[in-house]
């Protein structure tokens, strides 16, 4: 096909037409079948060492029998064992809800906790306009007094 006849016809691209580019397709390299195939004696894994046996499992920092940086370095910090891991809700969350009692169904159903059997917290941020009874783990007392005010009360759950 000369170069004016390949300009005049238009080639449409669909997934029939398509062909993988060439060197695309890769054999898989064979191994281990003697000298004369290339792939032979140590089958490209160099020469002796831990790298060339079967079963060889090195994890990531792994440092050649080196003590590991992440071993090396100094431990700093605390935690606490005892620590309580609170999802947070603020009272501008609430306030939104527009309901009587918001119980953690409630409140995972709306999306504004993940897990209702996890801990949950109330936090006096924003303002509530109107008298809700809330049902959770804990509460700060920002979120009482602004919950009281607003004529609803907290109940607290025990974990």
């Amino acid at each position: 096909m000369s170069k004016p006849e390949r300009e005049k016809t238009k080639v449409t691209v669909t997934l029939s037409t398509l062909k993988c580019p060439i060197g695309g397709n890769k054999r898989k390299k064979i191994l281990g079948r003697g000298s004369s195939s290339g792939h032979g004696k140590t089958s490209t894994r160099g020469s002796k060492g831990q790298t060339s046996r079967a079963g060889r499992d090195m994890y990531p920092g792994f440092e050649g029998g080196q003590t590991p940086l992440i071993r090396r370095i100094p431990k700093r910090g605390f935690v606490n064992e005892f620590g309580r891991d609170y999802q947070l809700v603020n009272i501008r969350d609430i306030n939104r809800l527009k309901e009587p009692s918001i119980s953690l169904d409630l409140l995972e159903e709306k999306g504004i906790i993940k897990n209702k059997n996890k801990l949950v917290k109330i936090l006096g941020i924003g303002e509530i306009k109107h008298p809700v009874t809330i049902f959770a783990h804990a509460a700060a007392k920002s979120a009482i007094e602004k919950i009281a005010q607003a004529g609803g009360k907290v109940e607290i759950i025990n974990a």
